[in-house]
């Protein structure tokens, strides 16, 4: 389940768990999945690598429908800035990318100027700039 979050999605959160040192990580990819649990270390399915997960407070309810919580997950795939740095993203990141020092629990999370990289002439042409952190 990829795609925006919303602060709504994500308020039973009490904690983020870091599985490595996001100070030099540009951006992280977030995602919502349905997971069995409301703590612990999710399973992970992708190419790459899982950097990190949240975890829900005893307040946070299982969906009727399947009885598993929504909890955010963050990773990166081989072809991110990290492990390319002049690859595909290079100058740019995923739609579903944020900085990781921007996320708190309950929180999405931004883009900033240093997960988005550098601005496009078309930004700048228009003044467009992110935040730098």
């Amino acid at each position: 389940m990829s795609g925006l979050i919303e602060p709504r999605q994500i308020a039973q959160e009490s904690g983020v768990v870091w599985l490595e040192d996001i100070n030099g990580l540009d951006y992280v990819r977030q995602s919502l999945e349905r997971l069995p649990s409301r703590q612990g270390r999710p399973p992970y399915h992708r190419d790459g690598r899982m950097v990190g997960y949240a975890v829900l407070g005893p307040a946070a309810r299982p969906s009727r429908a399947s009885g598993t919580f929504l909890r955010r997950v963050f990773w990166l795939l081989p072809h991110d800035r990290d492990q390319q740095p002049d690859g595909s993203y290079a100058f740019s990141s995923p739609t579903e990318a944020v900085d990781p020092r921007t996320l708190v629990p309950g929180d999405p999370g931004r883009r900033t100027q240093r997960s988005a990289g550098p601005p496009s002439a078309a930004m700048r042409e228009l003044g467009i700039l992110l935040p730098e952190s």
